[in-house]
């Protein structure tokens, strides 16, 4: 049993701004590697991440239902690999193609690490969650709920480059699902918990927040969405991660007024 959708989205909420205070509470020390240069050049944290992950966590924990199980790994693996490339990488090498290029040659970067570990997270939480077909369409459904999975954490990460970037994005995605799935609430109440301070540059998701968040909400979807819907996400998911390879997200939004104004609700004036 648990405490249903809204419950989901409170726990979460709460539970994310509970952490927020206790890292905050931190020794200078231990804040320190966290802390990076944002666009305009000033400091930020990246515990945004962390804290976001584990409040979301906790939410999708207090919402129960068949998706909790897979929500809960996708999420807190995800999150973990981020994590880790948040501290441990470097910027000298970037991108899917930049990864894998470099673990061709012998060289395992914190990246490649994380794309594995997202990866792998996917296929788990994909595999633990009920679905009627048998055999081989079963087959194909895991590996399409896996990429679904992996391909929104990553997308996610692509999007956590300007203030509240990302956290819309999730929010965007699992707002439609919500009410009908405990990971999505969950997503949506940790989301509108990390605002203020993202928005605020203050902080930043980083890879641990962007890809926690982001397979959590891949995993709703993969739940929730009918099939054909799950297929036109699918498709834009896989379609976009592919376009960063080539596009800059950041310069087709700023030449959108739709997009540019979406991305400026909020955020300080440029």
């Amino acid at each position: 049993m648990g405490l249903g959708k809204l419950g989901a989205a409170v726990v979460s909420a709460a539970a994310t701004v509970a952490i927020e205070r206790a890292a905050a509470k931190l020794p200078k020390e231990n804040r320190a590697p966290f802390e990076r240069t944002n666009h305009r050049g000033e400091t930020v944290t990246l515990l945004e991440g962390p804290v976001a992950v584990l409040g979301a966590l906790a939410g999708v924990a207090a919402a129960g239902g068949p998706a909790r199980t897979s929500a809960l790994i996708a999420g807190a693996v995800s999150g973990a690999v981020g994590a880790y490339d948040d501290l441990a990488g470097t910027t000298t090498t970037k991108g899917f193609r930049g990864h894998l290029s470099a673990l061709k040659r012998g060289e395992v970067t914190s990246g490649a690490v994380k794309i594995l570990g997202v990866g792998a997270a996917g296929l788990v939480a994909a595999a633990l969650l009920p679905r009627r077909s048998k055999g081989f369409g079963a087959v194909v459904e895991i590996v399409a709920d896996s990429a679904l999975i992996a391909g929104t954490a990553n997308l996610t990460n692509l999007m956590d480059l300007r203030p509240g970037r990302a956290l819309k994005a999730v929010t965007l995605l699992s707002a439609p699902v919500a009410l009908s799935s405990g990971p999505a609430a969950a997503v949506v109440g940790a989301a509108g918990a990390s605002a203020p301070s993202d928005l605020g540059e203050r902080s930043m998701l980083g890879d641990c927040g962007a890809n926690g968040l982001g397979a959590i909400t891949g995993t709703a979807l993969a739940a929730s969405l009918p099939r054909p819907l799950k297929v036109l996400a699918l498709g834009a998911v896989v379609a976009l991660n592919l376009a960063s390879e080539k596009v800059s997200f950041t310069k087709v939004i700023a030449e959108t007024p739709v997009l540019d104004k979406i991305d400026q609700w909020g955020r300080r004036p440029r």
